[in-house]
């Protein structure tokens, strides 16, 4: 295969522009929106660091080929005449995983079996459990074959064991927070922190840390892969000093001892701090202004959101009187609950949490 090809960043569709605006500021070349994520082009070395460094992305897809194809014989043969050993290692397993739609071929079981016999008589081993994942998308009659480079989703970073209800996915705590403004230079707090997300991605990328610094990926297991190329790469990738502390807090005791566990394995303990308390005893910690962002229970989350108009309006009174100045996000699923906080605050695009539809609300705290 070439030396470029497209590489494509999965995301939750409605976030798009925010995973493009971090692949650019990372160095990606000419990275552009396409449904459910971020396409550029690039070779072996930048799908690594993509899965490194990229914070906001679910998966790092390789494009490795395409052809056209109007029925299965076609793709039969196509698919035997792809240098799949360029890619491919003969003793890793890999499992086909087929899609078909507005095409002549139709039928993903049959296409995923002429794919699979293409890898054997290539002499790649498959394995309907395997890890590596070679992903084939017949659309408009166009294959498109897709290896997944990631192989566990990216919110999977290697650090946090603890969790509690209904835990947000660092992928997303990461989008988020650049959603509402975040670029490390200023503090964070989060009243209602669960098991710390939120928190920690901001003090990992005030510290410029790798997100994917503590795990292993697919493409350590593909024919491209360089061991003393990738170890020089992650060596780069060195942690810069940081003055701003980022601050925790939740009435849940459990919560708060997962999240320092947490903070600790991610190597951030220093500048996150949580504390137990209530919402009514948040303060603003010292030092500059910075962000308020929380994830708090609602409806279809926890249970009856009509029990939840109190919280959100206890929090919006604590935030008006005591954090004017600071920027202010809240996830929540609906839109009633965010006017319940008493704050201005601009709807962001729906976005799937976990099945449930929740925007980010942001705004500035007047005062």
């Amino acid at each position: 295969m070439s030396d470029s090809f497209e590489i494509f960043l999965a995301c939750p569709p409605g976030l798009e522009p925010l995973l493009r605006d971090e692949a650019r500021e990372a160095g990606f070349a000419a990275p552009v929106c396409t449904p459910g994520g971020v396409t550029f082009r690039g070779g072996w070395p930048e799908v690594w660091r993509a899965n490194l460094v990229l914070r906001g992305a679910s998966r790092v897809l390789a494009r490795i080929g395409e052809f056209r194809a109007l029925h299965l014989a076609q793709l039969d043969k196509r698919a035997r005449k792809m240098d799949w050993r360029a890619v491919l290692r003969a003793d890793v397993p890999v499992k086909v995983e087929a899609t078909c739609r507005k095409s002549r071929i139709y039928h993903a079981k049959a296409a995923t079996q002429r794919v699979e016999g293409a890898l054997e008589a290539a002499g790649i081993a498959l394995g309907a459990e395997a890890e590596l994942v070679l992903r084939v998308r017949i659309e408009d009659d166009l294959c498109t074959f897709s290896v997944d480079t990631s192989g566990a989703l990216l919110h999977k970073r290697g650090f946090k064991t603890g969790t509690g209800k209904a835990p947000m996915r660092e992928t997303l705590a990461a989008l988020f927070l650049r959603g509402a403004g975040f670029d490390g230079s200023a503090p964070v707090v989060d009243p209602m922190c669960g098991s710390g997300t939120f928190v920690i991605e901001a003090a990992e990328m005030a510290m410029g840390l790798a997100p994917g610094r503590g795990r292993s990926f697919a493409f350590e297991r593909l024919a491209s892969f360089d061991a003393d190329a990738w170890a020089a790469m992650r060596a780069a990738v060195t942690p810069r000093e940081t003055p701003l502390i980022f601050h925790g807090s939740d009435r849940n005791e459990g919560a708060i001892a997962n999240a320092r566990e947490n903070a600790a394995r991610a190597g951030v303990d220093q500048i996150a701090r949580f504390r137990h308390h209530a919402i009514s005893d948040l303060t603003p910690p010292d030092g500059p202004k910075g962000l308020v962002i929380a994830n708090p229970p609602y409806g279809g989350r926890i249970g009856n959101k009509k029990l939840l108009y109190g919280l959100y309006g206890s929090f919006g009174q604590v935030l008006k009187q005591r954090f004017a100045g600071w920027h202010v996000g809240v996830v929540t699923s609906e839109a009633g609950l965010a006017r319940a906080t008493g704050l201005k605050l601009e709807p962001g695009p729906v976005v799937d949490h976990g099945g449930i539809r929740v925007r980010l609300y942001q705004g500035r705290i007047a005062g």
